[in-house]
């Protein structure tokens, strides 16, 4: 039988050229600043298309409305995944008293809302204190987490509520940084897989009048700043070899 001559074979097998793949100037990390609205896929797909990679990742989801620190990861750096899925992650952001939403955040239809005006600013302050350390923690029903292979905001979507299984986090640190009530400024210092908007609607039961996410800006994942990230924009305009010299090689994480 006559070999198909488009046909690849790995190099040394059969003396022939292993299929072409991205350049290894290309396999790393890339830090973005995302700008609120696209989702961290749309991102993904964004470089992907840009830039024709076939292999983009992103190191922890931000949700839409979000904005900051995103991790990207080309090429052979989707390795890296687990690294940084499991990295600690700062964020900065606002919460607004009074009000409970179906999403926990701003985004959400308004449940319920109570006259927060009982509540003090050294009373929110000392309540956010006992955030800190080990804990359990429900994740709220318009997440990607999936059950049963469904992820359950297509359950919220629907008008669904199911059980979930509480998830074991650790808060480094919960603090006010401004104040303005009903709105309140913070910033969280937490693990992987927590949930900003459930703390802060959390924090809005223990205080007896609700609360929600107002706004949220992740500042830093394990050891990155997002001072070091670059805006979408600013690397959607960049030719490929600009893209090369702002990646972060493989062996920067002790990689070949």
């Amino acid at each position: 039988m006559a070999a198909n001559p488009n046909r690849h074979y790995g190099a040394g097998r059969y003396g022939n050229p292993a299929p072409p793949r991205d350049s290894d100037a290309l396999d790393g990390v890339l830090l973005v600043d995302k700008p609120a609205g696209p989702t961290s896929h749309d991102i993904v797909d964004s470089l992907r298309r840009q830039f024709n990679i076939r292999k983009v990742g992103h190191g922890g989801t931000l949700d839409p409305q979000a904005t900051g620190l995103l991790i990207m990861l080309i090429g052979r750096g989707t390795k890296l995944s687990n690294d940084f899925m499991g990295s600690d992650k700062t964020y900065e952001g606002t919460l607004r008293l009074g009000i409970t939403t179906s999403s926990q955040d701003a985004d959400g239809e308004i449940l319920e809302e109570k006259d927060p005006s009982a509540v003090t600013e050294e009373e929110l302050r000392q309540t956010m204190k006992t955030f800190a350390g080990d804990q359990y923690q429900i994740p709220p029903m318009v997440s990607a987490v999936k059950i049963d292979g469904v992820p359950l905001y297509k359950r919220a979507r629907k008008g669904q509520t199911v059980e979930r299984e509480p998830r074991f986090i650790h808060v480094y640190k919960f603090r006010l940084t401004s104040c303005d009530l009903p709105e309140a400024s913070f910033v969280l210092r937490c693990t992987k897989g927590t949930y900003v908007r459930t703390i802060c609607h959390d924090l809005g039961e223990k205080l007896g009048c609700g609360a929600h996410l107002n706004a949220l800006r992740r500042t830093e994942s394990g050891s990155h700043h997002v001072d070091q990230a670059f805006s979408l924009d600013t690397v959607l305009s960049w030719s490929r070899k600009e893209l090369e010299e702002h990646i972060i090689p493989m062996r920067t994480f002790g990689r070949a």
